[in-house]
């Protein structure tokens, strides 16, 4: 871990350093990526098949296999404990309504010569949805996606996920029978993203794709970008904490650690005016460390991305954590919202002593899809509005084309594009 006081003469160049974390190389993965694409292309399900085989270690034996029925997914859903049921219809519900109020609307402008301007929003028409999965299923990524594409009103959803082994993860299928998704398919990585991309006899192709993976599935993005529509290129999870000497130091090491545990790539940072609370946050790490059963990832990532920054005040520890531009940031000061106005670049802001991020990775209602590695500076998290698009509304009455149709035709005029000259022209005083 990486523990500086922003005086250090070593300091720029070890913070150049953390804002580089989040890059993701893709170089190095480009070409088998382009080849797995341009084979799903050509191939379709033949190609599918036979990577399933390649990376999850069985081979479906026709295409029908490819997908989950929904049976599955409902005795699934009833096995599941009451609890755990119950904790995830909480979820539901609360993401519902988050994603409820993001809902854009639709307007129309009418000027005094019957002009009419406005703008109409509707959703895509389908959606595909890669969601992890093996022995690490995240079903509340499931939620975070499925949702506000329901929400938005997309009519045809699809979920892909992988299945090593053949053995889809239940607590996934459960979640995908709470959210009604009946169509679910057993493919993995950038073959996953390929066919919803460009579709295959099973897999329809989609007008948006949406959801977080590795870096093949990051990379797959990238190079379909452009056919259809993505969320983000995400890369490895992370957390910012600003905090002052009022933070409990025993909670903040916890709170880094809620990323670290993540991935062996995830990035821990702290931001403190407290020496006292840097020293106490770094040996309680140490002792959390030896309480998690996914110790070995975390130790590994808070030893080589994790970083306790010592500020000389709360206004430079708040610019320094702008440039970071986290994923997660938590503001653990005796006055978080005192400092909102001054935080320009996070994907989540958790406000207070009680608001650990964890929270809004699972049932406080706002997306966990974040953007990460600083481009939190342009992405906004995951909303309705990935799932909808916008068309101008234009209607001119013949007092409003006499009014201003004039300068309309000059400027085309002095483009040179006589024909758009003329279409205007020969609607002016008629």
């Amino acid at each position: 871990m990486i523990y500086i006081y922003t005086n250090d003469d070593g300091f720029s160049n070890q913070f150049g350093e953390l804002l580089g974390r989040g890059k993701v190389d893709i170089q190095h993965v480009s070409t088998i990526v382009g080849e797995i694409i341009d084979e799903i292309k050509s191939e379709k399900n033949e190609a599918l098949k036979r990577h399933i085989s390649k990376f999850d270690n069985w081979l479906p034996k026709d295409d029908a296999e490819l997908k989950i029925d929904v049976e599955s997914m409902k005795r699934a859903y009833d096995n599941l404990d009451n609890k755990l049921r119950d904790a995830l219809h909480l979820a539901y519900e609360r993401i519902k309504v988050y994603h409820e109020k993001q809902l854009p609307k639709s307007w129309f402008d009418t000027e005094d010569n019957g002009t009419i301007l406005g703008q109409r929003v509707t959703p895509v028409d389908s959606a595909g949805l890669y969601i992890p999965g093996g022995k690490a299923a995240y079903p509340s990524s499931l939620l975070m996606n499925v949702i506000p594409a329901q929400v938005a009103g997309v009519k045809k959803i699809i979920v892909s996920t992988p299945t090593p082994d053949n053995e889809p993860n239940e607590l996934l299928l459960a979640a995908c029978h709470l959210c009604g998704v009946s169509e679910v398919y057993k493919v993995g990585g950038a073959s996953a993203i390929a066919a919803m991309a460009y579709g295959t006899e099973s897999i329809s192709k989609v007008d948006v794709i949406t959801g977080p993976g590795n870096i093949f599935v990051a990379t797959a993005k990238k190079m379909v970008f452009g056919d259809v529509n993505i969320d983000m290129i995400a890369g490895p999870s992370e957390i910012g904490i600003l905090a002052d000497e009022s933070a409990d130091a025993h909670h903040v090491a916890i709170d880094l650690l809620s990323q670290a545990e993540h991935d062996e790539m995830a990035s821990s940072i702290l931001i403190t005016t407290s020496e006292t609370l840097a020293k106490e946050v770094k040996d309680e790490i140490q002792l959390w460390l030896e309480k998690l059963p996914r110790q070995e990832i975390a130790r590994k990532s808070i030893q080589e991305r994790g970083a306790i920054i010592i500020a000389k005040d709360m206004d430079e520890a708040v610019g320094l954590m702008n440039e970071i531009a986290p994923e997660h940031l938590e503001v653990v000061t005796e006055n978080p919202w005192a400092l909102l106005p001054s935080i320009k670049h996070a994907g989540a802001i958790f406000l207070g002593a009680n608001t650990p991020e964890a929270i809004g990775d699972y049932v406080a209602g706002a997306n966990h899809t974040l953007p990460t590695g600083s481009t939190a500076k342009f992405y906004s998290p995951l909303g309705v509005e990935n799932f909808m698009k916008k068309s101008s509304i234009i209607s001119f009455s013949q007092k409003g084309i006499d009014e201003i149709g004039e300068a309309c035709a000059l400027i085309a005029n002095t483009e040179g594009l006589t024909a758009h000259e003329q279409s205007v022209r020969v609607r002016l005083n008629r």
